[in-house]
C-alpha cells in the first residue's frame, strides 16, 4: 500500500535536506555525514508541522538497494533510523508498497539482531533509537498487513527471543516486549510457530524470572492472555491428541508429560492463559489410561500446591473436587502421586487444612505400603512453622501410629518424620514454648513406646533416637579433630537435653531410655567379646588355638547378627570387618566401648570410625553403624555424671518433688545399680557431695554411688576418717534412705568391719525403744548389714531376729480406720505408714540373711523359719493369721514382699527345693486382686527369668496373665515370652519353654479356681491356648502333644482329686493341640524321643489296671467335649475349603487336556491316605518304659537325652495327593460327633494307646507274682 501525499498548507514546514544519497562517486565518509545530518533533521521533525511532499525525495532514496545492502554498518544503521523516522512521520499510513515494506522490516530486524549484541557496538545508540521508534510509534504493526506477515512474525519472534537472552539494558527488554505484544494484538491469526517460540521459554524446568527470555515470555503472555488463551488451549490439545493415538511404551508418554510440565510452568507465571486448559485437565482425570491419570494427577497436584494454588481452587472448584477423588483411584501409582503432591498443599493451602488432613489420614491406612510411606514422608519435608500452625497434633499422632506398620519402608518414613520434626522443635521446647511443648514434646515418648513393641521397629527407632532425639554434639572440621585437643563439646547442654526429653516421658518410655542407654548390660558385652576375638583372629592368621578362635568368632557373630535387621548381611559384614583386621578401627572401637571415655573422646572416635569404614569398606557401613551405635554409651556416659551432680547441688530443695531432680535421681541410681564404673573419675565429687548435709538427696545419691563403685574396684575402697565418721552418723540417723546407703557404704569399705559391728550393736540396743520413724531407719540399716556384712549382723542376730519377728512382724497391726477401707488395696511408696515400712524392711532382713548364708552347711536350718513365714503370708493373703484385721493395703504390701522374697530365694537351689511344694501359691500371685502386686511381681519375675537365675518351672507363671483385666500386664508377659522364644538357643528353648508344658498343666490342675465345671474349663482352655499361641510351631507340636498325653500315665504327687484335675487338663490340651494342628495343616506325628516327667510333682501309677482305667475314662464333662468338637469344626471347614481352592487354581493353571491320577477308592468311598514319607517305628518307642515313665532328675538338667536335647524333632509331612487329603478330612468330619478322637492326630493317639495297653498287659503278667492286687 502506498500512502497518499498530503496537501501542503501555509503553516507546515518544508524539509530542508536536499542532498543526494545515491551516486557513483559518493564516498562512504561523505555518505555517513549526509545520513547523519538527515537522521538529525528527521528526528527533530514533528508529524503535525512537516510538509510531507518535501520528504518524497528522501523517502525514495532511502530504500535504494545500494543503501540497504551497503557494506558499511554505519550506513545501514543511519538508513534504518531514517526509515523509522519516516514511518513515524507518515503514520498511520506508510509511504511504501507492501514489497518495499517487507524489505524495510526485514532490514530493520537484521540491523537490530546484529547491532544490539553489545553496548560496546559502534552504532549502539542508533540501533537503540530504531528499537525505541518501533516500540513507541508501533509502526511494526504494519507487518501484520503484509502478505507474508506470518513468516515475518515468526522471524521477528525468533530473532528477538534469541537477542534478549543476552545481557541487555532493561529498556531494550521493555521495547522488545512492546513490539512483540503489538504484533500479537494486531495479527489476524497467530502463527503456531510463534506460539511455539513463546512456549519454548517455559519448557526449561530451571526457568526463573531473573532470566530475560523467560521474563519476556511471561510479560507477553500476561499482557496478551485474552488473545492467547484459545491458542494455548489448542496447542495443548494438539499435543495430547497427536501423542495419544498409539501409547505402547514409556517413551510414548514423554510428549504428553512435557506438555503437562508446560502447563505447570504456565500456572506459576501466567495462570490466566489456562482458562480453557484446566477443564481439559479435569477430563483427563477421568480417562481409563493409567499413565495419563498419573501424569495429570501429578500436574494438578503441583499446581494446587504452588503459591497460587488458592486462586486456582477458587476459579476451578470442580477440578479440585475431581482431583481429590483420585485418593480412591484403583491404581496405586495414581494415589501415590496425589499423596506426593500433598507437601505443597500443606504448605500453601492453610484454608483447606481439614480437607487435606482428612485425605492424608485416610491414606495412612491405604492398602499399598508405598502410599502409606509417602504420606509419612510429606511430614518429614515440612518446616517447623508449618508443622506448628498448619498440622494438627492428632494428625502427627496418626503418622506416629505408622511407626508400627508391618512394612519396613513405612516405619522408616513415619519415624524419620517424627524425629525430624522433634529436632526442629527442640530449641523451642527447651525454651518452654507452650505451643511447641503441646505439639511436639510427646514424640520421643511415642518413639520409645514403638521401640518396645516389636523387634522389627527397633533398628529404625534406634536410628531416629540417635539422629534426632539424642544426637551427639557436632564437631567442626571433623577431618582434623582426631588429633586436635582444642575442640570442646558442651557436655552440660548434651546432658540437659536428656533431662528435658525425660520430662515428657512416661515410665515405660523412661525404662526404654535406660534400656537403650547400654548402662544395664553384663560386661564384658558381646560387642567387647567380638572385638577381642577379632584381635585374636588377626585377619585369619592365628598363632595358637586356631580352631577355638574361629569357632568363638563364628558363635559371637551369629549371636550378634540375630539382632540386626538383615541377619545374613550382618553376618557377612561382621566377617568382613574381622577379616579386614585394621588396628586403627579396633582402637577406635575400644575408645567407644570404654566406660571411662568421655563424651568428646566418644564423638571423635565415632566420627573417625565411620569415616574410615566409609572410605575403605563402604559395603559394611550400614552394619557397622548399627554396631557402633549399640556398643557406645550414647545416651548416658561418664561425661553425664558431673552435670547431673551439679544439678542436684543447685537444687533449692532437699526433696525430689521437681521432675528434673526426680529424673537426675533416677539416672544416677540406675548408674549405681548397673554400671558404677562410670563413677571412677568422680570419686572426689561424690565424697564432696556427701558432705552437704542440707541436701539429703545429694548425700543419698553420693553414698549410693560410692558404695557401688567401691564394690567394683577395691583400690577405691578407702575414705578419710572424717568422711567415715560422717557416714556412720548418717547410718544411725533417722532418715531411712541415708541409713540404707550409709550402711551399704560402710559394709563395702575396707577396714570398716569393727564400725559395722558397732553399728549393729548400737541398733540392736535401740530397737526395743525406737520410735516408728527411727525403726524404719534401723531396719533399713539391718537389711544392708544382713546382706553385705553377715558376720557383723550375726553378732547380734538372735536378739535382732527375735525383735523383728515377735515384736514387729507378729504383733497386731495398728492400722487406722481410714486404712481399713476395703476398696483401698494399695498404698504408694511415699504414703506407706512407718510401721508398715518397718515390717516390709523386716521381711527384707529375713530374705537377705537367708541369701547371705546360702552357701553355708546349715543354710536350710537358718532359712526355714523365714521360708515358712513367707509362704504363710502368701497363703493368708498378706497376714500371718487367717482372721487378722490388717488393712487391705497392708496385706497387699506384705504378700507382695513375701512373694518377691520367695522369688529371690528360689534362685538358690537348696531353697528352691523347699519352696517348690508351695509353688502354686507363689505362681498365683501374678493373679493377685491388686494390680500393683501383679505388676511388680511380674516385673521382678521377668527380671530374674531373663537372667536365668530361676528354675525353668517359673516360666509357667507368665502364661497365667492371659485373663488379666489390664493390657499392660498381658503385654509385658507376652513380650517376655516372645523375646525368650525368639532368642534362646534350641536346647535351652526345649528346656525352658517346651518341657514346662507338662508343668503348666499341673499348675492349672492345682489352680485354686479349678473345677470340672464346663465354664471353668473354658477359662482353663484360654491358658492353654495362650501358651500354644506363643510357643507352638510345626517342629514342636508333636512334643507338646506327647507331653499332654503323658499326663494321663501318671498320678499327682498330692492327691487323687488333683490327679483327676490333671487328667481333665490332659484331655483338654490334647484336643486344643489337635485343633491347632488341623487349622494350620501341621502333621501331628508321634514324638520319637523319650521324655522324663518331673518326679517332684508326679508319681507312678500303682498298677497296670489303674493305668488302663485312667486311659479309658473321659474326665471332661460332656458339655466340654461337645464344645471342643464345635471349636474344631470351623478349623476343619476352613482347611477343607482352602484345599479345594488350591486344587481349583492348580487345575486352571494346568495345560489344556492334562489329566490327574485318581486316588484308589476305598470300600467306604474315601480315598486311601498315603503313608508318610518317613515313619517312626512305634514298636520301639515306649515298650521299655514303665506305665509312669518317672525318673529323678534335677530341673537344671535336660529332660531329654543328650542326643535329643538340641531340639524337638521336625514333623514329617505325609505325601498324599490333595484329593486324598480332602477325602480324609471329609470322612473325619462325618464321624467327628461319634468319635472323640476323630480329628487330626487320631492315628498317633491310637498307636500311643495301643502301646501303653500292650506294656500294661506285659507288666500285669509280671505283677501277678510280685505285686498284690490293690
Amino acid at each position: 500500500m502506498v500512502a497518499q501525499t498530503r496537501t501542503a498548507n501555509a503553516t507546515q514546514k518544508k524539509f530542508s535536506f536536499n542532498e543526494k544519497l545515491v551516486g557513483k562517486n559518493l564516498g562512504t565518509d561523505a555518505l555517513l555525514k549526509k545520513l547523519k545530518a538527515l537522521h538529525t533533521e528527521l528526528a527533530e521533525l514533528d508529524q503535525e508541522t512537516v510538509d510531507m511532499n518535501s520528504l518524497s525525495s528522501v523517502r525514495t532514496q532511502l530504500i535504494h538497494t545500494s543503501l540497504l545492502l551497503h557494506k558499511e554498518r554505519g550506513v545501514k544503521a543511519y538508513v534504518a533510523c531514517c526509515l523509522a523516522d519516516l514511518l513515524r512521520l507518515y503514520a498511520p499510513d506508510a509511504p511504501y508498497t507492501v514489497t518495499e515494506l517487507r524489505d524495510i522490516f526485514q532490514f530493520f530486524f537484521r540491523q537490530l539482531s546484529a547491532g544490539l549484541k553489545s553496548t560496546e557496538s559502534t552504532y549502539y545508540n542508533e540501533y537503540f533509537h530504531l528499537l525505541e521508534s518501533l516500540s513507541v510509534v508501533k509502526s511494526v504493526v504494519l507487518v501484520c498487513d503484509l502478505p507474508n506477515a506470518e513468516e515475518l512474525m515468526i522471524e521477528v519472534f525468533r530473532d528477538f527471543f534469541a537477542l534478549v537472552r543476552r545481557d541487555l539494558a532493561k529498556k531494550i527488554e521493555l521495547f522488545i516486549a512492546d513490539i512483540l505484544i503489538a504484533l500479537i494484538d494486531e495479527c489476524q491469526s497467530l502463527p503456531s510457530e510463534v506460539l511455539e517460540v513463546i512456549m519454548a521459554q517455559f519448557m526449561d524446568k530451571n526457568a526463573r524470572m531473573d532470566q530475560p527470555a523467560y521474563r519476556l515470555a511471561v510479560q507477553i503472555c500476561n499482557t496478551t492472555a485474552d488473545k492467547l488463551q484459545r491458542h494455548v488451549c489448542q496447542y495443548f490439545t494438539d499435543i495430547i491428541i497427536t501423542n495419544s493415538r498409539d501409547l505402547q511404551s514409556e517413551s510414548d508418554f514423554e510428549e504428553i508429560r512435557t506438555a503437562h510440565e508446560l502447563v505447570k510452568q504456565l500456572a506459576r507465571s501466567c495462570p490466566s492463559l489456562l482458562h480453557s486448559v484446566i477443564p481439559q485437565l479435569e477430563e483427563e482425570l477421568r480417562v481409563e489410561e493409567v499413565q495419563v491419570r498419573l501424569i495429570v494427577t501429578q500436574t494438578l497436584g503441583e499446581m494446587f500446591g504452588d503459591k497460587g494454588g488458592s486462586d486456582l481452587i477458587r476459579k476451578y472448584p470442580s477440578t479440585w473436587s475431581v482431583w481429590l477423588m483420585r485418593k480412591g483411584d484403583k491404581a496405586a501409582p495414581v494415589r501415590l502421586k496425589l499423596v506426593e503432591s500433598a507437601r505443597g498443599l500443606v504448605l500453601n493451602l492453610p484454608e483447606h487444612r481439614e480437607t487435606i488432613e482428612g485425605i492424608l489420614r485416610l491414606k495412612l491406612l491405604d492398602p499399598d505400603d508405598k502410599v502409606r510411606a509417602a504420606v509419612c514422608k510429606v511430614y518429614s519435608q515440612i518446616d517447623y512453622e508449618t508443622a506448628l500452625h498448619h498440622v494438627s497434633t492428632s494428625q502427627l499422632r496418626a503418622v506416629a501410629g505408622r511407626g508400627m506398620d508391618k512394612k519396613h519402608i513405612v516405619r522408616v518414613e513415619a519415624l524419620n518424620a517424627l524425629g525430624k520434626l522433634y529436632a526442629l522443635a527442640y530449641p523451642e521446647i527447651e525454651n518452654g514454648d507452650p505451643s511447641a511443648i503441646e505439639h511436639f514434646s510427646w514424640i520421643p515418648n511415642q518413639v520409645f513406646h514403638i521401640a518396645n513393641v516389636t523387634l522389627e521397629s527397633k533398628p529404625v527407632t534406634e536410628q531416629v533416637i540417635a539422629d534426632h532425639i539424642f544426637p551427639f554434639p557436632s564437631l567442626p572440621n571433623v577431618a582434623s579433630t582426631s588429633t586436635s585437643k582444642s575442640i570442646e563439646v558442651d557436655e552440660v547442654a548434651w546432658t540437659d537435653r536428656l533431662l528435658n526429653v525425660m520430662q515428657y516421658l512416661d515410665d515405660t518410655a523412661i525404662n526404654a531410655v535406660l534400656s537403650m542407654s547400654g548402662v544395664k548390660v553384663n560386661r564384658p558385652t558381646a560387642y567387647e567379646h567380638f572385638l577381642q576375638t577379632c584381635i585374636q583372629n588377626n585377619g585369619g592368621v592365628i598363632d595358637e588355638n586356631e580352631e577355638d578362635v574361629k569357632r568363638k568368632l563364628g558363635n559371637i557373630i551369629r549371636h550378634l547378627s540375630k539382632h540386626f535387621p538383615d541377619p545374613h548381611k550382618a553376618t557377612d559384614d561382621l566377617q568382613a570387618f574381622a577379616k579386614a583386621n585394621e588396628n586403627r578401627l579396633y582402637k577406635l572401637l575400644k575408645t567407644c566401648m570404654d566406660l571411662q571415655s568421655d563424651l568428646k573422646s566418644i564423638v571423635k572416635a565415632s566420627n573417625e570410625f565411620l569415616r574410615r569404614v566409609e572410605q575403605s569398606h563402604e559395603s559394611i557401613l550400614s552394619t557397622m553403624t548399627i554396631f557402633l551405635r549399640r556398643c557406645t554409651l550414647r545416651i548416658l556416659n561418664q561425661s553425664s555424671i558431673s552435670p547431673l551432680l551439679k544439678r542436684l547441688q543447685k537444687s533449692p530443695t532437699s526433696s525430689i518433688a521437681s521432675p528434673t531432680i526426680k529424673h537426675v535421681h533416677q539416672l544416677l541410681t540406675f548408674v549405681s545399680k548397673h554400671s558404677p564404673a562410670l563413677y571412677k573419675a568422680h570419686i572426689g565429687e561424690l565424697t564432696k557431695a556427701i558432705a552437704d548435709e542440707k541436701n539429703t538427696v545429694l548425700v543419698e545419691l553420693g553414698m549410693q554411688a560410692l558404695a557401688a563403685v567401691v564394690r567394683t574396684d577395691e583400690s577405691l575402697s578407702s575414705l578419710d576418717k572424717r568422711t567415715v565418721d560422717r557416714v556412720m552418723k548418717y547410718a544411725l540417723g533417722e532418715n531411712p534412705r541415708l541409713a540404707k546407703f550409709a550402711s551399704r557404704l560402710l559394709a563395702s569399705l575396707k577396714g570398716c568391719h569393727e564400725q559395722c559391728k558397732n553399728i549393729v550393736e548400737s541398733v540392736a540396743q535401740r530397737l526395743p525403744d525406737a520410735e516408728p520413724e527411727m525403726l524404719v531407719a534401723h531396719t533399713a540399716l539391718l537389711v544392708q548389714m544382713a546382706h553385705f556384712q553377715s558376720e557383723a549382723f550375726e553378732h547380734r542376730s538372735d536378739d535382732i531376729m527375735a525383735f523383728l519377728v515377735k515384736k514387729l512382724l507378729l504383733s497386731p497391726s495398728q492400722d487406722d480406720d481410714e486404712d481399713m477401707d476395703a476398696e483401698n488395696d494399695w498404698v504408694n511408696d511415699d504414703d506407706i505408714p512407718p510401721i508398715l515400712r518397718a515390717r516390709i524392711q523386716a521381711l527384707k532382713v529375713c530374705r537377705n540373711r537367708c541369701i547371705a548364708h546360702a552357701s553355708s552347711p546349715n543354710a536350710i536350718d537358718i532359712a526355714m523359719p523365714a521360708l515358712k513365714m513367707f509362704t504363710t503370708l502368701i497363703q493368708h493373703s498378706g497376714s500371718f493369721k487367717v482372721d487378722a484385721r490388717d488393712s487391705p493395703s497392708t496385706k497387699s504390701r506384705m504378700r507382695l514382699q513375701a512373694a518377691v522374697a520367695l522369688l529371690h530365694l528360689s534362685t538358690v537351689e537348696a531353697y528352691a527345693t523347699v519352696i517348690n511344694p508351695h509353688f502354686v501359691w507363689l505362681a498365683v500371685t501374678v493373679q493377685d486382686p491388686c494390680y500393683h502386686v501383679r505388676m511388680i511381681f511380674l516385673t521382678k519375675l521377668i527380671s530374674l527369668l531373663s537372667s536365668r537365675k530361676l528354675p525353668p518351672r517359673f516360666n509357667t507363671i507368665p502364661f497365667l496373665t492371659v485373663l488379666d483385666p489390664e493390657d499392660d500386664i498381658r503385654n509385658r508377659a507376652t513380650a517376655y515370652v516372645s523375646l525368650v522364644n525368639r532368642t534362646l538357643p534350641p536346647a535351652a528353648r526345649v528346656e525352658y519353654l517346651e518341657m514346662i508344658f507338662i508343668r503348666l498343666l499341673h499348675l492349672l490342675a492345682h489352680h485354686p479356681d479349678f473345677s470340672i465345671a464346663h465354664e471353668n474349663l473354658q477359662d482353663m482352655a484360654k491358658y492353654v491356648e495362650f501358651y500354644l499361641d506363643q510357643i507352638t510351631s510345626s517342629e514342636n507340636i508333636s512334643l507338646l502333644y506327647h507331653l499332654a498325653m503323658k499326663a494321663k500315665t501318671v498320678r499327682d504327687a498330692e492327691s487323687h482329686t488333683y490327679s483327676e484335675h490333671l487328667y481333665a487338663m490332659s484331655e483338654l490340651a490334647q484336643e486344643l493341640i489337635k485343633a491347632r494342628a488341623q487349622a494350620r495343616s501341621w502333621a501331628l506325628q508321634s514324638f520319637p524321643g523319650k521324655v522324663k516327667l518331673p518326679s517332684d510333682i508326679f508319681r507312678s501309677l500303682p498298677n497296670p489296671e489303674a493305668a488302663v482305667k485312667i486311659l479309658k475314662t473321659v474326665y471332661l464333662p460332656q458339655e466340654t467335649v461337645e464344645w471342643l468338637a464345635e471349636t474344631v469344626k470351623p478349623h476343619k471347614t476352613a482347611a477343607t475349603t482352602a484345599a479345594k481352592e488350591k486344587r481349583r487354581e492348580a487345575r486352571e493353571r494346568s495345560p489344556q487336556g492334562a489329566k490327574r491320577k485318581a486316588s484308589r477308592p476305598r470300600a467306604n468311598g474315601a480315598a486311601k491316605r498315603a503313608k508318610p514319607s518317613a515313619r517312626w517305628n512305634s514298636d520301639q518307642s515306649e515298650t521299655a518304659e514303665s506305665s509312669s515313665d518317672l525318673e529323678d532328675h534335677s530341673e537344671g538338667g535336660s529332660p531329654l537325652s543328650e542326643t535329643e536335647r538340641h531340639t524337638s524333632p521336625k514333623t514329617l509331612k505325609s505325601g498324599p495327593s490333595d484329593e486324598g487329603q480332602d477325602s480324609d478330612k471329609e470322612v473325619a468330619s462325618t464321624h467327628e460327633n461319634t468319635s472323640k478322637a476323630g480329628r487330626a492326630g487320631r492315628k498317633a493317639r491310637t498307636r500311643a494307646k495301643a502301646k501303653i495297653s500292650q506294656q500294661i498287659r506285659k507288666g500285669a503278667v509280671r505283677s501277678k507274682k510280685s505285686q498284690p492286687h490293690p
